[in-house]
């Protein structure tokens, strides 16, 4: 696999970018400071960690968004990165909003991505509804990887106001995490979006992260073809084909919604 991992001046570096950019949108939107969904796992506590040194902690709040299929460890983890950053932070449980749009609608009961995918777009209306209160601006927790090829929910965890973390690949965001001082074992956790019960990003996606990220950086993102891909990093063709497929369709995840084009 080929090394994405920054430098030390780069990484400092890095870290001066992210926390610059969020300044910046902040200052940008005139708001009073920003509000992001806490989870336990390593890109929430990241982006949490840099909103803090960007903007200063009593400017950041943190959401807890529980729902039945959520561990108590990723909770108490949540809940942990709040107090550790002397962030304010509130946990709502999410489950009897969830309970309200199956007793509307609950032919989509038994369909687990259904209902995955309501927990994820609740958690966003819950981030802009305190938000919108307190004159916050709501920041995403997603990475490159992720983006690249669809791993988030439209409207729902892909619903933000920025992504400062967005243009880092999941190896990167690991290390910057370490360079920050994130606990290790929060590094180190297995994700896990928590749509339904048991469920790990690596598991659904149907390969590890060190190889995602290396396909995207050398065949997506980079200029190798899929064989010389598949060649130089000694995989096979058809796992650069799905990632290349994943890449594909989920274009419109990463899109305005489009229009018709204008008539002359």
């Amino acid at each position: 696999m080929i090394d994405l991992r920054f430098s030390e001046s780069e990484l400092n570096r890095r870290r001066d970018h992210i926390t610059s950019f969020i300044d910046d949108r902040a200052d940008a939107a005139g708001v009073d400071g920003a509000v992001l969904g806490l989870s336990g796992g390593i890109d929430s506590t990241l982006t949490a960690s840099l909103a803090v040194e960007a903007l200063g902690s009593e400017n950041v709040r943190g959401l807890v968004l529980p729902a039945r299929v959520s561990g108590d460890e990723n909770m108490s983890d949540a809940e942990r990165v709040a107090r550790e950053l002397e962030i304010s932070h509130e946990v709502i449980e999410i489950e009897p909003i969830i309970d309200s749009l199956l007793s509307a609608y609950p032919e989509a009961a038994g369909d687990h991505v259904a209902v995955g995918n309501a927990r994820a777009r609740v958690r966003a209306v819950l981030n802009y509804l305190v938000a919108n209160h307190e004159n916050r601006l709501v920041l995403g927790t997603g990475n490159r990887s992720e983006a690249a090829v669809g791993y988030f929910t439209k409207y729902g965890d892909g619903a933000v106001d920025c992504h400062p973390i967005g243009n880092l690949y999941k190896a990167q965001v690991r290390q910057l995490a370490h360079h920050v001082g994130v606990p290790e074992e929060l590094v180190e956790k297995t994700p896990t979006a928590e749509l339904w019960a048991d469920q790990t990003d690596e598991e659904e996606m149907g390969l590890d992260y060190d190889t995602l990220d290396a396909i995207l950086a050398t065949h997506v993102d980079g200029p190798l073809s899929v064989a010389a891909t598949a060649r130089e990093l000694d995989l096979e063709v058809e796992t650069v084909e799905k990632v290349r497929g994943m890449y594909e369709r989920s274009e419109h995840k990463r899109t305005v919604p489009p229009a018709p084009e204008s008539l002359k």
